[in-house]
């Protein structure tokens, strides 16, 4: 196991990170006596592990979980109504630095993993919608309420889920702000694997560990290219006629290539 002297040593507030393979960091929102609630120090723990993850080359795929019984409660209610008196503007400011302090996760060239492993509501589903892949525990339930709470939706929810269920589905979920489990999340594509909460854990790190033995290079030219999407067809061709002759020039595509004839696990370097 590769250590990695920065992230060991954070010292994190209702966050731990832990590297359990090769190449896998998981990101764990902990605190669970809150439903992991994003508190400011717990996005202030968040902006300084993602620099951590981001500096560290070894990193080839992250999972993002909950501690407890929930994924993530969505932003803590307490610090969103804290100031009654504030201004639109300086309201805006704030709300503004909260959305890129989490959304940053998109920034990650890797692919990411939210193991949605209870309720992910508000903010805490937007979360799981700016990972790459959501894997979801029988049982766990996703809602985006804002306008039941009397707020406009935020953290991109407006942008990011629609991109993930379609426009249709996404003006039900955030019009009526109701509740879906797993399975008709699975239904709708708001998740792409429900697992056993038994095996859950385990499934989700044989995922994350799958993709973190994959080529780096193309894994991150991929997740790059999905995560960003193209306008058109012709879009998608240009870049991908620079993207795949900057793999097929790698030592890892001779290397793929062998490992396929051998008929044996490839050893990816990433060059």
């Amino acid at each position: 196991m590769t250590h990695v002297p920065d992230l060991a040593g954070l010292d994190l507030a209702h966050l731990s990170v832990r590297r359990p393979s090769d190449g896998v960091v998981v990101l764990t929102l902990d605190n669970p006596d809150q439903r992991n609630a994003m508190s400011a120090e717990m996005t202030d723990s968040w902006g300084r592990a993602l620099d951590a993850v981001a500096a560290d080359p070894d990193v080839r795929a992250v999972v993002v979980t909950g501690a407890g019984t929930a994924f993530c409660s969505g932003g803590d209610t307490g610090w969103i109504a804290s100031e009654p008196d504030a201004g639109v503007d300086r309201l805006r400011s704030r709300m503004i630095g909260f959305y890129r302090a989490w959304l940053r996760i998109r920034d990650l060239e890797v692919p990411t993993i939210a193991a949605v492993n209870g309720p992910a509501i508000g903010a805490g589903l937007c979360v799981a919608l700016a990972c790459d892949l959501r894997f979801a525990a029988r049982g766990a339930r996703l809602s985006a309420p804002f306008v039941k709470l009397g707020m406009h939706p935020g953290m991109a929810a407006t942008h990011l889920l629609p991109d993930v269920v379609g426009p249709a589905t996404a003006r039900d979920l955030l019009l009526t702000g109701r509740t879906v489990d797993a399975d008709e999340a699975l239904a709708l594509g708001l998740v792409s694997r429900v697992l056993d909460p038994e095996r859950f854990e385990t499934e989700v790190l044989a995922a994350a560990t799958e993709i973190a033995a994959t080529a780096p290079i193309a894994s991150r030219y991929t997740t790059v290219a999905l995560r960003d999407g193209h306008a058109d067809i012709e879009s998608a061709l240009q870049w991908e006629a620079l993207a795949q002759p900057v793999t097929m020039a790698t030592a890892d595509l001779q290397e793929g290539i062998a490992a396929a004839r051998e008929r044996r696990a490839p050893r990816f370097r990433g060059h």
